[in-house]
């Protein structure tokens, strides 16, 4: 760890408190053409090292990321708001990337192929350099874990940039890095806003970018690190549905929704945080509010809490703004959690479970990704209008069906155009033996996230063709036949 000579240093509070726990710095110019130098001379002896030898680093590295996860957790309550629970969960869905990351030595295997007489053409993969990973605030842990493993193990070395908000995860993850055998200059952390980003964009020495994070973040790095000849994925917003059909276990359905909506205070990219009700399951919704009023709201250490606190208050002020536009546009709300005080911690940036009804597409609370405790429920005659709905919508990135047919989840899921559809599963994000496959306005690039093409993403193709004469072979029997070619 190098100490920043910077300046420039941004607060970081804790949501729900507001209390100021640390300063991070916004790293200099001249620091990050030094991580950059530091990564380029990393990257020339890392690429040596066998895959067998990687392998094993990133096998210690997830036993130690095992054996801190409640450590680095807390450090996720403090500092994004998450409740323990679900901290910890961000922890475990990035573990499962790095274990993923230990099977390179089957993912990373070429091809090979005999085309002529003594002719052979064979493919393999090579790792691309310097690759840089920008986060976002929501997932800490996993997120970061979804790049610098897959990259590292690949043979890179890499430059991460965590969120200026909650840093401290992706700073002990790093430790962990070191302490399994990722050598210096392998894995480089940086801290800052927008100068930060556009140096990664703009530096030739970084071949590749991984962005998690907003629309308009994502479209600025994605075409200026493509302008300047960078392999770029970035996966922007979303707006996900769900659809209930009345024949849905209605009991598990709203459980489902419940905890899809509100769980990490809504603050997921896939999230559930529009509800399209088929025909009589409009029927639900008091229900579903009654389940939803019950949810107990709080700081993320304590006893119980289910919904933390939003990250920054700017983001509880725009999400109260959503909700009072479509109260001012014609939407009616079940359930408002607006205004909400939690007893011991009063100055935290609290929404609770909010609930809107009779919401239209052209309504700005329909149309903006809320990413707070807000649900969003419209409602459709068919099961046809429903796909077309969704289908309308320029997010991509998830959906999920609820229902007890097979011949309406088999339509469902062939008529609709979203990267990750759920069956009776409110959240399908997939384990990463699959890849995280957002698309339409929630994707940009080619190679999505983790799974087989996240190996893909971080490496490129060489092709070799050899020609060997067996003729030439030294040491052969003479032969004394007479030739025919």
């Amino acid at each position: 760890m190098v100490e920043s000579q910077t300046d420039k240093w941004i607060e970081l509070r804790n949501p729900a408190t507001q209390e100021l726990i640390g300063m991070v710095p916004e790293t200099t110019n001249e620091e990050l053409k030094e991580a950059t130098k530091s990564a380029e001379a990393a990257a020339k002896e890392w690429k040596k090292t066998t895959a067998l030898h990687r392998q094993r680093v990133m096998m210690d590295l997830q036993y130690l990321i095992r054996q801190n996860m409640d450590r680095i957790a807390e450090n996720i309550v403090q500092e994004q708001g998450k409740t323990f629970v679900d901290a910890k969960g961000d922890v475990f869905r990035g573990l499962q990337v790095v274990e993923q990351a230990c099977s390179l030595t089957s993912q990373l295997m070429g091809e090979k192929l005999t085309v002529a007489k003594d002719m052979e053409t064979y493919m393999y993969r090579e790792p691309l350099g310097v690759t840089a990973g920008i986060c976002p605030f929501n997932f800490p842990a996993m997120i970061p874990l979804w790049m610098f493993p897959l990259s590292i193990a690949a043979g890179n070395s890499i430059i991460m940039k965590p969120s200026e908000r909650d840093p401290g995860a992706m700073m002990m993850l790093a430790e962990l890095a070191a302490e399994a055998g990722v050598p210096k200059g392998v894995l480089n952390v940086v801290h800052g806003s927008v100068d930060c980003v556009n140096y990664i964009c703009d530096e030739p020495a970084i071949k590749a970018i991984s962005f998690v994070g907003s629309d308009r973040a994502g479209q600025h790095i994605y075409t200026r690190g493509s302008a300047n000849g960078k392999r770029v994925q970035a996966n922007l917003g979303a707006k996900n549905h769900a659809v209930v059909l009345p024949d849905a276990n209605k009991q598990a359905a709203l459980n489902a929704i419940a905890g899809a909506a509100f769980g990490a205070a809504g603050q997921r990219c896939m999230a559930l945080s529009t509800l399209v009700l088929v025909g009589e399951a409009k029927e639900w919704l008091p229900e579903l509010a009654e389940r939803a009023s019950k949810l107990k709201v709080g700081y993320g250490m304590d006893p119980g809490v289910e919904v933390g606190p939003l990250i920054t208050v700017q983001a509880k002020e725009r999400a109260e703004r959503l909700v009072q536009s479509g109260l001012d546009e014609g939407a009616n709300i079940l359930l408002d959690g607006r205004g909400i005080v939690v007893k011991g911690y009063e100055k935290g940036n609290f929404v609770g479970p909010t609930i809107l009804t009779d919401v239209k597409p052209h309504m700005e609370c329909y149309r903006e990704e809320i990413f707070a405790p807000v649900l969003v429920c419209l409602n459709v005659d068919t099961l046809e209008e429903a796909i077309e709905l969704v289908n309308s919508n320029p997010y991509g990135n998830g959906t999920a069906v609820f229902t007890n047919s097979g011949p309406i989840a088999r339509k469902f899921e062939h008529e609709i155009d979203c990267g990750q559809v759920g069956v009776n599963v409110p959240i399908p994000v997939p384990v990463p033996p699959f890849s995280f496959t957002g698309s339409r306005g929630s994707f940009l690039g080619d190679q999505n996230f983790y799974g087989k093409s996240g190996f893909l993403f971080y490496t490129k193709p060489k092709t070799v063709t050899a020609f060997w004469r067996e003729s030439d072979a030294a040491h052969t029997r003479s032969s004394v036949a007479m030739p025919t070619m």
